[in-house]
């Protein structure tokens, strides 16, 4: 009996063991955040980008803007970077602004708008980043839209979209609105109440949805401008993290975290204005979060960096809203 008895002992000590390996706590910051460790800029003059996983790698989803140090073309366009090998695909969507990328079912969807402050938002889909298909998800009439980020929810999808234009919807400039879709043709834009927020400055930038809760990544005008979140279960009401700021400038992002970078770039970095944290987005890759985001003086001079979290996705969103 005592042997039998051993034996369980040993059996529940060996099973709470490997429950806890298996379900270990991700790392946090002095204040209990989720702890998002920097590695520094991968490159000047780009601002939005997504990374994304597509038939098993990561790519970076970039929208490269007229004065792009290495744009020759005139004109803006979008691209992705293979993660692994620094390569670029085919460059599409020319003139297109402001763009945001989406996996689903095999294929690759960016959102973008047609003109910085303009009414339309289009959409961009390829199952392999070389050949391309395109729509016009909406127009809106009289607002100004510009960055937007799209996520699944259930059995739809929402796409968030900033606007800043007209008063009377977007209160004061930035503002979060919410559209939804079956199939990523027709889209409902949902009423004005459904919105985050018109009170102050919160330029929204990244949508996720987890276990019944979507969750809002925004910039806020605070000792600079830094990267909030919030979360809400119906899109109108909303929970700020009591663990906010998620990202704020400090001087890791100068730190070079691409060697190919050439001394005149790098240059303009050391001497760079740093004032925010802005544009963030993520993908989680073998269970580990890849975090790009963007810093500089908000009035133009800006730099893309890259960042990690050491935890799931699920873990992560969560981390900002502890029980």
């Amino acid at each position: 009996m005592k042997a039998k008895n051993l034996f369980n002992l040993i059996i529940t000590i060996v099973f709470i063991s490997f429950i806890s390996c298996t379900q270990k706590q991700p790392p946090t910051d002095s204040e209990n955040r989720p702890l998002i460790v920097k590695k520094g800029t991968i490159d000047t003059d780009l601002v939005e980008a997504t990374p994304i996983v597509f038939n098993k790698k990561v790519y970076r989803f970039e929208y490269v803007r007229p004065h792009y140090w290495k744009n020759n073309t005139g004109d803006s366009y979008s691209r992705f970077i293979d993660h692994e090998t620094g390569l670029a695909t085919p460059a599409f969507a020319k003139g297109y602004h402001l763009g945001s990328a989406f996996v689903d079912n095999n294929t690759v969807y960016v959102s973008v708008v047609n003109i910085w402050d303009g009414e339309e938002v289009h959409i961009f889909a390829s199952d392999d980043l070389e050949h391309w298909s395109h729509w016009l998800a909406f127009k809106l009439s009289g607002y100004g839209i510009f960055n937007t980020s799209m996520t699944k929810a259930e059995d739809k999808f929402v796409l968030m979209f900033e606007i800043g234009k007209p008063e009377s919807e977007a209160g004061k400039r930035f503002t979060a609105r919410f559209a939804t879709s079956d199939n990523l043709k027709n889209w409902t834009v949902l009423p004005p109440e459904y919105n985050y927020a018109k009170d102050r400055y919160t330029a929204p930038h990244c949508l996720r949805y987890m276990d019944g809760y979507y969750y809002d990544f925004f910039l806020e005008a605070h000792e600079g401008y830094e990267m909030r979140v919030v979360r809400s279960k119906n899109l109108k009401d909303w929970d700020l993290s009591p663990l906010n700021p998620v990202l704020k400038a400090s001087e890791e992002d100068k730190m070079i975290a691409n060697e190919k970078l050439p001394a005149k770039q790098r240059q303009r970095i050391e001497v760079a204005e740093n004032r925010n944290n802005s544009d963030i987005d993520f993908c989680e890759y073998k269970g580990k979060l890849i975090i790009n985001y963007s810093w500089g003086n908000q009035r133009g001079e800006e730099f893309l960096a890259e960042a990690y979290y050491e935890g799931t996705l699920k873990q992560f969103l969560k981390g900002w809203f502890p029980e």
